[in-house]
């Protein structure tokens, strides 16, 4: 008998069984089983981070009428666009771990500190994996701002059960919801998987989104791998130009392991162009130590891959906590 889905019931689809969900058809395997898991932990290198990097935390202006993002760290920034303040996958604990006193401990503060935040409309929750959904600062945001959350199905009732007064919207891909008026949040495809625990593997979708307001596009892609390039190419079609990717470019490393669940720096250069991005930032690296890359590569390679096409380097940057970037 098949396990019974504890966040999610609906109709099959071609990305949910009745069960799972699943990533679109044609696309690589991302469930690893116990055995690959201590494959990779026997010959991961002696690669050690920093046990802490500086940051000066900085205090952002109350709105910004056109496009700003600012780094607070890994895959949480904060969106400024006409006149709307969003969070990404807000994440503010020490760990990114179900538990305090273990797990990957994260080696870059904030890059704003809570108390330091704007009125913050709304939250772009991607998936339900410990270092995006951080159930202690929703619940912060939550009492400060009362935000309103669109996420992908099923991680809608992950933070009903902690916060049963959260505004939350949940969606499939394809699906999109008013967060202001004049803004809109579209939830997007993106090739990964969900878990919060050993027995709810892929309960809860997982997505990107595009965000729509003043003529203006922004492309938050959470996490992801490449595969075939479908999904990235499907969203460029469909959307048109991009102002601004934001785009995971680390959390790579064995490629045996990754590959399928997390792009490589290389691999996101070719996501912002496949959604013809006009700029892009870099994520998802630096903050936590979750793979085998040293810290610093995927900023290096990144610069690399981008000297290698001939592309201009300020097109795509890698931001650091604190790091501030505008659009127009």
């Amino acid at each position: 008998m098949s396990a019974r889905n504890r966040y999610y019931q609906g109709p099959v689809s071609d990305h949910f069984d009745g069960t799972r969900f699943l990533n679109p058809a044609g696309e690589p395997e991302t469930d690893r089983s116990f055995g690959d898991l201590l494959r990779w932990r026997r010959s991961a290198p002696d690669n050690s981070w920093p046990a802490a990097v500086e940051v000066t935390p900085v205090i952002p202006d109350a709105r910004v009428e056109g496009l700003r993002a600012t780094m607070v760290g890994h895959a949480t920034l904060l969106i400024q666009l006409a006149g709307v303040n969003m969070l990404t996958d807000p994440v503010w604990s020490d760990r990114a771990s179900p538990v305090a006193f273990a797990g990957p401990r994260r080696v870059t503060s904030p890059g704003i500190e809570l108390d330091a935040l704007p009125p913050i409309d709304a939250i772009l929750l991607s998936h339900n994996h410990y270092d995006h959904l951080d159930i202690a600062a929703l619940r912060a945001l939550h009492a400060r701002h009362d935000p309103l959350i669109i996420t992908p199905l099923g991680n809608d009732a992950i933070v009903h059960r902690r916060l049963p007064a959260a505004r939350v919207r949940a969606g499939d891909w394809g699906d999109h919801f008013d967060i202001a008026p004049g803004a809109t949040a579209h939830i997007v495809p993106a090739l990964h998987w969900s878990s919060r625990g050993p027995r709810d593997r892929r309960m809860a979708l997982w997505g990107g989104f595009i965000l729509e307001a003043a003529g203006k596009r922004v492309y938050f892609a959470g996490d992801t791998g490449y595969g075939t390039g479908h999904i990235f190419r499907t969203i460029g079609a469909r959307f048109g130009a991009v102002d601004l990717a934001i785009l995971p470019i680390g959390a790579y490393d064995p490629r045996w392991f990754m590959a399928a669940q997390h792009c490589d720096p290389e691999e996101a250069i070719q996501i912002m162009l496949d959604v013809g991005a006009k700029a892009a930032v870099g994520m998802h690296w630096g903050t936590f130590k979750l793979t085998d890359e040293a810290r610093t590569d995927p900023e290096r390679r990144l610069a690399e891959g981008l000297d290698a096409r001939g592309i201009e380097p300020g097109r795509f940057r890698a931001l650091h906590p604190a790091d501030i970037a505008d659009f127009g």
